[in-house]
């Protein structure tokens, strides 16, 4: 039977990189991934800052395109933010894990595709994992088992097992490719879009990758809004971009793809039991408000592979400082995100929406990039004085003009 320090179930950006992060500091690793390869159930869209590649030391063969413009479209407005340079990537969500796993393997670390969780139990102090391997069902033993499966939650909850409530969002992309006349109107820019017409109770997106290809997306959160009682397929709002907003009639479609969100309100996951640890969107480190998981499941996981090597060199007992420490970085952010969102996707009206892209628009995007990636939402409040002063000449025009008619002016002769 082998043996192993550490086995990760799930060979997403978590997975790699907690896979990669202990393989590095000379644990014996195991990432087992379901698929055969990662080109497979490629559903992110993984728009990052700039940042995220020197904080984890990702290469640029995984970036699909750089952006520097910003573009939100509502159901009435449209507002712009550019920056001179590149602020931050859109990653080839299907490159960034396979380079994950390539580089834990290079440290060290085994990886097996085409390998299925079973089921793990405990004997004679060991924690015995089953896998499905193929046809093949191989159980091998660890000293810490990783829930890195994502919204399923497979190693953490049995079949049946109570779950904390969660809210769920559904997304489906496509990945089309399209003239380079086309291309080039919405490359170096992440566009979204707002509003009862783009996208009810959620939003919508333009993601530019490698040359003349697009990804075209739309996410809906599964709960009641407060005015809309009615949504189209996913598909529909996603077609409407493409025809309306695109106005292409030339493109191929490449890929379709989604997956279901399950993130729980004030983070009331199970974060570990015994020597059970779960990471990443099984503990939901994802930004409700934007939608982003990606950089936070890898943060998710660095922070989870220091507390598992301390497991390991016997300095604690159990993984309780990993859910606090978790819970310092996320969960004040976490809920002020979700509290926003909850307003804006389920609660806000079309004019409500519209105000607020006007509100922003003296913003540079660099302030934009810090309130929506930083959560610096403090930052807000530096649109205020230009929606004041837009505010006071719009009034200012209109009482001139109401009362040009009663004052007409008159021309002063010597």
């Amino acid at each position: 039977m082998q043996q192993f320090d550490v086995v990760v179930v799930g060979g997403g950006p978590a997975g790699g990189q907690c896979a990669r992060s202990l393989a590095k500091v000379g644990r014996t690793v195991l990432l087992v991934e379901r698929h055969k390869n990662f080109d497979i159930n490629s559903f992110s869209s993984a728009g990052t800052p700039l940042q995220t590649l020197s904080q984890y030391d990702l290469p640029d063969s995984i970036v699909g395109s750089f952006w520097h413009k910003f573009v939100v479209v509502t159901s009435n407005q449209c507002g712009v933010w550019e920056a001179r340079s590149p602020l931050g990537v859109v990653l080839d969500f299907a490159k960034l894990r396979s380079f994950l796993a390539n580089d834990a393997q290079t440290q060290g670390s085994e990886v097996w595709m085409n390998a299925r969780y079973v089921k793990h139990w405990q004997r004679e102090g060991q924690t015995l994992v089953s896998l499905k391997r193929g046809s093949e069902e191989v159980v091998i033993s660890t000293r810490v088992l990783v829930d890195a499966t994502g919204p399923c939650r497979t190693v953490m909850y049995d079949k049946g097992s109570l779950k904390p409530d969660f809210l769920t969002g559904t997304g489906i992309e496509y990945l089309i490719e399209v003239e380079p006349e086309d291309y080039q109107r919405h490359a170096d820019a992440l566009t979204f879009f707002l509003g009862y017409k783009w996208m009810p109770k959620g939003y919508s997106w333009i993601f530019p990758m490698e040359p003349n290809q697009l990804k075209v997306g739309a996410g809906i959160i599964n709960q009641e809004h407060q005015y809309i009682q009615h949504t189209e397929p996913l598909k529909h709002y996603i077609q409407l971009i493409i025809d309306q907003y695109m106005q292409t009639q030339t493109y191929t479609i490449l890929d379709v793809h989604g997956s279901t969100l399950k993130y729980s309100r004030g983070l009331q996951d199970v974060y570990y039991r015994d020597n059970v640890v779960a990471i990443g969107d099984a503990v939901s480190t994802v930004n409700f408000l934007g939608g982003e998981g990606i950089r936070h499941a890898m943060q998710g996981a660095e922070i989870a592979s220091k507390h598992i090597q301390d497991y390991l060199d016997g300095k604690t007992q159990d993984f309780k400082g990993y859910q606090t420490e978790m819970h310092q970085i996320f969960l004040h952010t976490w809920n002020l995100a979700e509290k926003f969102g909850m307003k804006k996707y389920l609660q806000d009206s079309d004019n409500i929406v519209d105000k607020v892209v006007t509100y922003l628009k003296p913003l540079s995007l660099e302030d934009v990039v810090d309130i929506l990636f930083f959560y610096r939402f403090e930052k807000v409040s530096k649109g205020l004085p230009g929606y004041i002063l837009r505010k006071l000449k719009f009034a200012l025009q209109k009482l001139v003009q109401q009362t040009s008619g009663i004052f007409p002016f008159r021309k002063i002769t010597s």
